[in-house]
Protein backbone atom coordinates (compact mmCIF):
# COMPACT_ATOMS: atom_id res chain seq x y z
CA UNK A 1 0.00 0.00 0.00
CA UNK A 2 1.32 3.58 -0.92
CA UNK A 3 2.32 5.92 2.17
CA UNK A 4 -0.06 8.28 -0.03
CA UNK A 5 -3.16 6.13 0.80
CA UNK A 6 -5.06 5.38 4.16
CA UNK A 7 -7.11 1.89 3.39
CA UNK A 8 -10.66 2.27 5.03
CA UNK A 9 -13.41 -0.18 5.69
CA UNK A 10 -17.01 -0.02 5.88
CA UNK A 11 -19.49 -2.90 8.12
CA UNK A 12 -22.01 -2.99 5.78
CA UNK A 13 -22.96 -1.25 2.26
CA UNK A 14 -24.93 2.30 2.62
CA UNK A 15 -28.76 1.86 1.34
CA UNK A 16 -32.07 3.31 0.95
CA UNK A 17 -34.94 1.70 1.70
CA UNK A 18 -38.62 1.51 2.27
CA UNK A 19 -39.99 0.46 4.86
CA UNK A 20 -44.09 1.02 6.17
CA UNK A 21 -43.99 3.83 3.16
CA UNK A 22 -41.46 6.07 4.18
CA UNK A 23 -37.69 6.17 2.54
CA UNK A 24 -34.69 5.22 5.23
CA UNK A 25 -30.99 6.54 4.11
CA UNK A 26 -28.81 3.92 6.22
CA UNK A 27 -24.93 5.59 6.01
CA UNK A 28 -22.26 2.78 6.35
CA UNK A 29 -19.60 4.38 8.88
CA UNK A 30 -15.65 4.29 9.02
CA UNK A 31 -14.07 6.22 11.96
CA UNK A 32 -10.52 5.83 13.11
CA UNK A 33 -11.31 7.67 16.22
CA UNK A 34 -13.91 5.89 18.39
CA UNK A 35 -14.83 8.71 21.45
CA UNK A 36 -18.12 6.65 21.69
CA UNK A 37 -19.34 3.13 21.71
CA UNK A 38 -22.38 3.59 19.53
CA UNK A 39 -22.59 2.51 16.16
CA UNK A 40 -25.18 5.17 15.20
CA UNK A 41 -25.18 8.90 15.29
CA UNK A 42 -28.02 10.12 14.38
CA UNK A 43 -31.67 8.99 13.32
CA UNK A 44 -34.37 10.81 11.93
CA UNK A 45 -36.39 13.00 9.64
CA UNK A 46 -35.43 15.29 7.37
CA UNK A 47 -37.60 17.88 6.54
CA UNK A 48 -36.36 18.57 2.95
CA UNK A 49 -35.52 15.32 2.07
CA UNK A 50 -35.88 16.29 -1.84
CA UNK A 51 -33.16 19.49 -1.48
CA UNK A 52 -30.86 17.17 0.08
CA UNK A 53 -30.86 14.42 -2.07
CA UNK A 54 -30.08 16.74 -5.09
CA UNK A 55 -27.45 18.02 -3.18
CA UNK A 56 -25.60 14.83 -2.11
CA UNK A 57 -25.66 13.50 -6.08
CA UNK A 58 -23.94 17.12 -6.28
CA UNK A 59 -21.34 16.18 -3.34
CA UNK A 60 -21.25 12.45 -4.79
CA UNK A 61 -20.34 14.29 -8.15
CA UNK A 62 -17.51 16.44 -6.64
CA UNK A 63 -15.86 13.83 -5.01
CA UNK A 64 -15.79 11.71 -8.24
CA UNK A 65 -14.75 14.33 -10.73
CA UNK A 66 -10.83 15.63 -11.26
CA UNK A 67 -9.89 18.30 -13.44
CA UNK A 68 -6.10 17.72 -13.39
CA UNK A 69 -5.47 13.72 -12.49
CA UNK A 70 -5.24 10.36 -14.91
CA UNK A 71 -7.49 8.46 -16.05
CA UNK A 72 -5.93 5.75 -13.50
CA UNK A 73 -6.12 8.12 -10.83
CA UNK A 74 -9.57 8.99 -11.79
CA UNK A 75 -10.80 5.43 -11.21
CA UNK A 76 -10.18 5.29 -7.02
CA UNK A 77 -13.50 6.10 -5.59
CA UNK A 78 -13.55 8.88 -2.66
CA UNK A 79 -16.40 8.75 0.31
CA UNK A 80 -17.50 12.42 1.74
CA UNK A 81 -17.25 12.40 5.63
CA UNK A 82 -20.40 13.28 7.41
CA UNK A 83 -20.73 15.27 11.08
CA UNK A 84 -23.74 14.86 13.69
CA UNK A 85 -24.32 16.66 16.57
CA UNK A 86 -25.32 19.95 17.89
CA UNK A 87 -28.39 19.84 15.96
CA UNK A 88 -26.55 19.82 12.96
CA UNK A 89 -25.51 17.39 10.40
CA UNK A 90 -23.06 18.34 7.26
CA UNK A 91 -21.20 16.43 4.72
CA UNK A 92 -18.46 17.20 3.07
CA UNK A 93 -15.63 16.01 0.21
CA UNK A 94 -13.25 17.03 -2.46
CA UNK A 95 -12.96 16.34 -5.60
CA UNK A 96 -9.76 13.97 -6.36
CA UNK A 97 -7.50 17.02 -7.42
CA UNK A 98 -8.70 18.49 -3.97
CA UNK A 99 -9.30 21.91 -6.00
CA UNK A 100 -12.82 21.67 -5.43
CA UNK A 101 -14.56 21.37 -1.91
CA UNK A 102 -18.23 20.72 -0.93
CA UNK A 103 -20.01 20.76 2.24
CA UNK A 104 -23.73 19.83 2.77
CA UNK A 105 -25.51 21.44 5.73
CA UNK A 106 -28.63 20.70 7.63
CA UNK A 107 -29.49 23.13 9.25
CA UNK A 108 -31.33 22.36 12.81
CA UNK A 109 -34.69 23.33 11.63
CA UNK A 110 -34.03 20.95 8.76
CA UNK A 111 -34.16 17.61 10.69
CA UNK A 112 -36.34 16.16 13.15
CA UNK A 113 -34.45 13.04 15.02
CA UNK A 114 -32.39 11.94 17.68
CA UNK A 115 -29.02 12.49 17.67
CA UNK A 116 -27.46 9.58 19.47
CA UNK A 117 -23.99 10.16 20.12
CA UNK A 118 -21.73 13.02 18.31
CA UNK A 119 -19.23 12.12 16.01
CA UNK A 120 -17.84 12.78 12.60
CA UNK A 121 -17.07 9.54 9.90
CA UNK A 122 -16.62 8.58 6.83
CA UNK A 123 -19.17 7.27 5.18
CA UNK A 124 -19.75 5.16 1.60
CA UNK A 125 -21.58 6.90 -1.24
CA UNK A 126 -22.04 3.48 -3.47
CA UNK A 127 -23.49 4.24 -7.29
CA UNK A 128 -26.91 2.12 -5.88
CA UNK A 129 -27.03 4.61 -3.34
CA UNK A 130 -26.70 7.50 -5.65
CA UNK A 131 -28.99 6.07 -7.90
CA UNK A 132 -31.77 5.43 -5.43
CA UNK A 133 -31.44 9.64 -4.28
CA UNK A 134 -32.31 10.71 -7.70
CA UNK A 135 -35.64 8.61 -7.20
CA UNK A 136 -36.79 10.87 -4.28
CA UNK A 137 -39.30 13.08 -4.71
CA UNK A 138 -40.59 16.53 -3.46
CA UNK A 139 -43.27 14.97 -1.29
CA UNK A 140 -41.55 11.93 0.07
CA UNK A 141 -40.50 11.04 3.82
CA UNK A 142 -36.66 10.49 4.37
CA UNK A 143 -35.50 9.10 7.53
CA UNK A 144 -31.69 9.27 7.94
CA UNK A 145 -29.36 7.20 9.86
CA UNK A 146 -25.54 8.30 10.58
CA UNK A 147 -23.90 4.36 10.85
CA UNK A 148 -25.60 1.15 11.23
CA UNK A 149 -28.82 1.15 13.74
CA UNK A 150 -30.21 -2.31 12.83
CA UNK A 151 -27.36 -4.17 11.62
CA UNK A 152 -23.50 -3.90 13.11
CA UNK A 153 -21.27 -6.68 13.31
CA UNK A 154 -18.61 -5.08 15.57
CA UNK A 155 -15.79 -7.54 17.29
CA UNK A 156 -13.54 -6.08 19.40
CA UNK A 157 -13.80 -2.57 18.51
CA UNK A 158 -12.98 -2.99 15.02
CA UNK A 159 -15.18 -4.16 11.73
CA UNK A 160 -15.71 -6.40 9.70
CA UNK A 161 -14.57 -5.51 5.68
CA UNK A 162 -17.00 -5.04 2.91
CA UNK A 163 -14.82 -2.96 0.86
CA UNK A 164 -11.56 -1.31 1.09
CA UNK A 165 -10.94 2.30 -0.73
CA UNK A 166 -7.56 4.50 -0.92
CA UNK A 167 -8.20 7.51 0.60
CA UNK A 168 -5.34 9.89 -0.91
CA UNK A 169 -3.36 11.98 1.62
CA UNK A 170 -3.55 15.17 -0.08
CA UNK A 171 -7.54 15.08 0.64
CA UNK A 172 -6.93 14.63 3.98
CA UNK A 173 -4.37 18.18 4.15
CA UNK A 174 -7.09 19.67 1.88
CA UNK A 175 -9.76 19.54 4.45
CA UNK A 176 -7.38 21.64 7.25
CA UNK A 177 -5.82 23.94 4.68
CA UNK A 178 -9.87 24.91 3.41
CA UNK A 179 -11.34 25.65 7.06
CA UNK A 180 -8.02 28.55 6.89
CA UNK A 181 -8.89 29.78 3.46
CA UNK A 182 -12.79 29.81 4.74
CA UNK A 183 -11.50 32.22 8.08
CA UNK A 184 -9.82 34.79 5.52
CA UNK A 185 -12.46 35.08 3.39
CA UNK A 186 -15.38 37.50 3.39
CA UNK A 187 -18.57 38.29 2.50
CA UNK A 188 -18.93 40.68 -0.67
CA UNK A 189 -22.60 39.75 -1.97
CA UNK A 190 -26.01 37.96 -2.43
CA UNK A 191 -28.01 37.02 -6.11
CA UNK A 192 -31.42 35.82 -6.04
CA UNK A 193 -32.44 32.77 -7.91
CA UNK A 194 -33.35 34.44 -11.09
CA UNK A 195 -29.90 36.46 -11.21
CA UNK A 196 -27.89 33.20 -10.06
CA UNK A 197 -29.36 31.18 -13.04
CA UNK A 198 -28.61 34.20 -15.35
CA UNK A 199 -24.85 34.15 -14.05
CA UNK A 200 -24.53 30.46 -14.63
CA UNK A 201 -25.73 30.68 -17.99
CA UNK A 202 -22.57 32.96 -19.06
CA UNK A 203 -20.28 30.19 -17.56
CA UNK A 204 -17.99 29.85 -20.90
CA UNK A 205 -18.33 26.28 -22.97
CA UNK A 206 -15.20 24.46 -22.94
CA UNK A 207 -12.08 23.86 -20.82
CA UNK A 208 -10.83 27.73 -20.11
CA UNK A 209 -7.40 28.45 -19.32
CA UNK A 210 -7.53 32.29 -18.43
CA UNK A 211 -9.21 33.60 -14.74
CA UNK A 212 -12.64 34.59 -15.18
CA UNK A 213 -14.23 37.97 -12.58
CA UNK A 214 -17.75 37.99 -11.74
CA UNK A 215 -18.70 41.38 -12.25
CA UNK A 216 -22.19 43.05 -12.18
CA UNK A 217 -23.64 45.25 -14.84
CA UNK A 218 -26.96 47.29 -13.91
CA UNK A 219 -28.67 44.52 -12.21
CA UNK A 220 -27.73 41.04 -13.86
CA UNK A 221 -24.26 39.33 -12.31
CA UNK A 222 -21.95 37.80 -15.38
CA UNK A 223 -18.79 35.95 -15.66
CA UNK A 224 -16.55 38.13 -17.84
CA UNK A 225 -12.60 37.85 -18.92
CA UNK A 226 -12.12 41.27 -18.37
CA UNK A 227 -11.70 42.05 -14.93
CA UNK A 228 -13.37 44.86 -13.26
CA UNK A 229 -12.82 47.01 -10.01
CA UNK A 230 -14.50 44.89 -6.80
CA UNK A 231 -14.71 41.63 -9.34
CA UNK A 232 -14.47 38.28 -7.81
CA UNK A 233 -11.53 36.50 -9.31
CA UNK A 234 -12.21 32.89 -10.35
CA UNK A 235 -9.40 30.47 -11.63
CA UNK A 236 -10.77 27.42 -14.00
CA UNK A 237 -14.09 28.44 -13.76
CA UNK A 238 -15.73 25.46 -15.42
CA UNK A 239 -15.39 23.80 -12.33
CA UNK A 240 -18.65 25.92 -11.62
CA UNK A 241 -20.57 23.71 -14.06
CA UNK A 242 -20.79 21.00 -10.77
CA UNK A 243 -23.49 23.36 -9.70
CA UNK A 244 -25.60 23.88 -12.67
CA UNK A 245 -28.14 20.96 -11.51
CA UNK A 246 -28.76 23.05 -8.26
CA UNK A 247 -28.80 26.26 -9.07
CA UNK A 248 -32.91 26.26 -10.15
CA UNK A 249 -33.66 24.81 -6.72
CA UNK A 250 -31.88 27.81 -4.59
CA UNK A 251 -33.50 30.57 -2.57
CA UNK A 252 -30.17 32.84 -2.65
CA UNK A 253 -26.40 32.38 -3.79
CA UNK A 254 -24.01 34.01 -1.19
CA UNK A 255 -20.48 34.84 -2.51
CA UNK A 256 -17.53 34.64 -0.43
CA UNK A 257 -14.05 35.44 -1.96
CA UNK A 258 -10.70 35.24 -0.30
CA UNK A 259 -8.97 38.04 1.02
CA UNK A 260 -6.44 37.50 -1.53
CA UNK A 261 -8.60 35.57 -4.01
CA UNK A 262 -6.78 32.38 -3.26
CA UNK A 263 -10.01 30.95 -3.76
CA UNK A 264 -13.41 31.84 -3.71
CA UNK A 265 -16.03 30.13 -2.02
CA UNK A 266 -20.20 29.89 -2.88
CA UNK A 267 -23.02 29.08 -0.33
CA UNK A 268 -26.53 27.59 -2.08
CA UNK A 269 -29.07 28.55 0.25
CA UNK A 270 -31.95 26.33 -0.01
CA UNK A 271 -35.06 25.91 3.13
CA UNK A 272 -33.87 24.41 5.77
CA UNK A 273 -29.89 23.63 4.71
CA UNK A 274 -26.81 24.97 2.58
CA UNK A 275 -24.52 23.73 0.03
CA UNK A 276 -21.13 25.07 0.72
CA UNK A 277 -18.90 25.03 -2.67
CA UNK A 278 -15.43 25.97 -2.84
CA UNK A 279 -12.59 26.68 -5.55
CA UNK A 280 -9.29 26.62 -5.63
CA UNK A 281 -7.21 29.64 -7.17
CA UNK A 282 -6.63 27.34 -10.59
CA UNK A 283 -7.85 24.21 -11.52
CA UNK A 284 -4.47 22.58 -10.96
CA UNK A 285 -3.71 23.47 -7.75
CA UNK A 286 -5.54 21.89 -5.09
CA UNK A 287 -6.23 23.27 -1.47
CA UNK A 288 -3.74 20.17 -0.16
CA UNK A 289 -0.64 21.59 -1.81
CA UNK A 290 -0.97 24.90 -0.61
CA UNK A 291 0.60 24.80 2.79
CA UNK A 292 -1.71 27.98 4.30
CA UNK A 293 -2.31 26.18 7.82
CA UNK A 294 1.53 24.83 7.79
CA UNK A 295 2.78 28.08 10.22
CA UNK A 296 -0.42 27.23 12.64
CA UNK A 297 1.47 23.98 13.23
CA UNK A 298 4.82 24.89 14.52
CA UNK A 299 2.89 26.82 17.33
CA UNK A 300 3.99 24.87 20.40
CA UNK A 301 1.14 24.19 22.41
CA UNK A 302 1.16 22.10 25.62
CA UNK A 303 -0.05 18.76 24.33
CA UNK A 304 -2.09 18.97 27.29
CA UNK A 305 -4.08 22.13 25.77
CA UNK A 306 -5.05 20.67 22.69
CA UNK A 307 -6.16 17.25 24.81
CA UNK A 308 -8.23 19.85 27.04
CA UNK A 309 -10.04 21.38 23.55
CA UNK A 310 -10.89 18.45 22.53
CA UNK A 311 -12.66 16.46 25.91
CA UNK A 312 -14.65 20.23 26.26
CA UNK A 313 -15.83 20.45 22.75
CA UNK A 314 -18.55 18.50 21.21
CA UNK A 315 -19.59 17.93 17.53
CA UNK A 316 -20.59 20.87 15.29
CA UNK A 317 -20.24 22.98 19.30
CA UNK A 318 -19.02 26.62 18.29
CA UNK A 319 -15.39 27.78 19.03
CA UNK A 320 -15.79 30.00 22.32
CA UNK A 321 -11.96 31.15 23.08
CA UNK A 322 -13.24 33.08 26.08
CA UNK A 323 -15.51 30.49 27.35
CA UNK A 324 -12.79 27.97 26.65
CA UNK A 325 -9.95 30.34 28.88
CA UNK A 326 -12.54 30.65 31.76
CA UNK A 327 -13.82 27.06 31.77
CA UNK A 328 -10.35 25.66 31.72
CA UNK A 329 -8.69 28.24 33.70
CA UNK A 330 -6.00 28.75 30.44
CA UNK A 331 -3.93 31.97 29.60
CA UNK A 332 -6.10 33.85 26.82
CA UNK A 333 -3.19 34.82 24.81
CA UNK A 334 -2.43 30.57 24.12
CA UNK A 335 -6.45 30.16 23.33
CA UNK A 336 -6.36 32.88 20.64
CA UNK A 337 -3.55 30.90 18.42
CA UNK A 338 -4.96 27.90 19.44
CA UNK A 339 -8.38 28.25 16.44
CA UNK A 340 -5.57 27.88 13.67
CA UNK A 341 -3.49 25.56 15.00
CA UNK A 342 -7.12 23.07 16.10
CA UNK A 343 -7.93 23.57 12.01
CA UNK A 344 -4.63 22.87 10.56
CA UNK A 345 -5.15 19.30 13.17
CA UNK A 346 -8.34 18.84 11.66
CA UNK A 347 -10.56 19.61 15.27
CA UNK A 348 -12.33 22.55 13.55
CA UNK A 349 -13.74 23.44 10.59
CA UNK A 350 -15.33 26.92 9.64
CA UNK A 351 -18.85 27.88 9.34
CA UNK A 352 -19.09 30.86 6.64
CA UNK A 353 -22.73 31.54 7.26
CA UNK A 354 -21.58 31.81 10.95
CA UNK A 355 -19.06 33.36 10.67
CA UNK A 356 -16.91 31.13 12.58
CA UNK A 357 -14.98 27.65 13.64
CA UNK A 358 -16.91 25.02 14.73
CA UNK A 359 -15.40 22.01 16.18
CA UNK A 360 -15.41 18.50 13.98
CA UNK A 361 -12.85 16.37 14.24
CA UNK A 362 -12.27 14.16 11.43
CA UNK A 363 -12.24 10.58 11.42
CA UNK A 364 -8.33 10.13 11.19
CA UNK A 365 -5.81 10.12 14.03
CA UNK A 366 -3.94 13.57 14.47
CA UNK A 367 -0.66 11.91 14.65
CA UNK A 368 -1.78 10.97 10.89
CA UNK A 369 -2.44 14.54 10.06
CA UNK A 370 0.27 16.00 11.35
CA UNK A 371 2.36 13.31 9.72
CA UNK A 372 1.15 14.04 6.16
CA UNK A 373 3.18 17.94 5.84
CA UNK A 374 6.33 17.23 4.12
CA UNK A 375 7.19 20.79 4.59
CA UNK A 376 6.74 20.56 8.03
CA UNK A 377 8.69 17.24 8.51
CA UNK A 378 11.64 19.27 6.23
CA UNK A 379 12.01 21.89 9.08
CA UNK A 380 12.06 19.31 11.65
CA UNK A 381 14.86 17.47 10.59
CA UNK A 382 16.51 20.56 9.89
CA UNK A 383 16.46 21.91 13.65
CA UNK A 384 17.60 18.33 14.32
CA UNK A 385 20.64 18.36 12.01
CA UNK A 386 21.43 21.94 14.18
CA UNK A 387 20.99 23.11 10.03
CA UNK A 388 19.88 26.26 11.38
CA UNK A 389 21.32 29.47 12.79
CA UNK A 390 20.22 32.68 13.59
CA UNK A 391 22.42 35.73 13.40
CA UNK A 392 20.01 38.63 14.34
CA UNK A 393 16.92 38.21 16.51
CA UNK A 394 15.16 41.96 17.00
CA UNK A 395 11.65 42.31 18.03
CA UNK A 396 10.60 42.66 14.46
CA UNK A 397 13.41 41.45 12.55
CA UNK A 398 15.00 37.50 12.54
CA UNK A 399 17.65 36.73 10.13
CA UNK A 400 19.06 33.16 9.70
CA UNK A 401 21.41 31.07 7.52
CA UNK A 402 20.13 27.55 6.72
CA UNK A 403 22.57 25.00 5.73
CA UNK A 404 21.06 23.06 2.46
CA UNK A 405 21.92 20.72 0.05
CA UNK A 406 25.74 22.03 -1.16
CA UNK A 407 24.26 25.61 -0.55
CA UNK A 408 23.05 27.79 2.19
CA UNK A 409 20.33 29.62 2.66
CA UNK A 410 19.37 33.29 3.89
CA UNK A 411 16.09 33.42 5.77
CA UNK A 412 14.54 37.25 6.67
CA UNK A 413 11.34 37.77 8.38
CA UNK A 414 10.81 41.50 9.07
CA UNK A 415 7.51 41.58 10.64
CA UNK A 416 4.59 40.29 8.36
CA UNK A 417 7.02 40.01 5.39
CA UNK A 418 9.24 37.04 5.12
CA UNK A 419 11.93 35.91 2.23
CA UNK A 420 14.23 33.02 1.64
CA UNK A 421 16.44 32.35 -1.04
CA UNK A 422 15.49 28.71 -1.40
CA UNK A 423 14.01 27.82 -4.91
CA UNK A 424 10.49 27.07 -3.58
CA UNK A 425 10.14 30.32 -2.55
CA UNK A 426 11.45 31.98 -5.74
CA UNK A 427 9.33 30.43 -7.52
CA UNK A 428 5.46 30.90 -4.90
CA UNK A 429 6.52 34.07 -3.59
CA UNK A 430 5.12 33.16 -0.03
CA UNK A 431 1.44 32.46 -2.05
CA UNK A 432 1.32 28.77 -0.88
CA UNK A 433 2.71 28.93 2.79
CA UNK A 434 6.06 29.20 4.09
CA UNK A 435 8.87 26.90 2.83
CA UNK A 436 10.55 24.63 5.37
CA UNK A 437 13.45 26.95 5.94
CA UNK A 438 11.49 29.95 6.74
CA UNK A 439 9.11 27.60 9.16
CA UNK A 440 12.15 25.90 10.95
CA UNK A 441 13.53 29.72 11.56
CA UNK A 442 10.03 30.71 13.18
CA UNK A 443 10.45 27.71 15.02
CA UNK A 444 13.97 27.68 16.57
CA UNK A 445 12.97 32.00 17.02
CA UNK A 446 10.24 31.09 19.26
CA UNK A 447 12.34 28.79 21.20
CA UNK A 448 15.35 31.74 21.77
Amino acid sequence: MSVDTLRYTYNSLSSLEKKQGKENLLLSKFNEVDKGSSPCFFWGKLNNPYALSRCLITLSNIVQSSFNLSPFQLALLKDPIVTAGNNQIRFEGFSHCAGVYGRVDVLENGQDGEFIENGTTNVDFNTPLISELGKIKKNDELILSVGQKEVGFHKGGESFVERKVPLPSKWIKGLTTVQHYFSESDYVQTLNRVQAIQLFKTIPTGKVKTDYYLIKRGSKYLFSPLKASNAVCIGGIHRLKLLQPLIPLINELQVFPHQDMQSVTFILCFDELNFVFSISRDFWRGFSGEGAALESLIEDLPDALVQAFDNYSYTNQEFNPALMSIEEGIDISKIEKLSTKLSAMGLLGYDLAKNGFFYRRLPFRLERILSLNPRLKGAEKLLEENKVHITLKQDDRIEAKVEGSGVQHYVVIHGNNQRCTCTWFSKNQGERGACKHILAVKKKAKAI
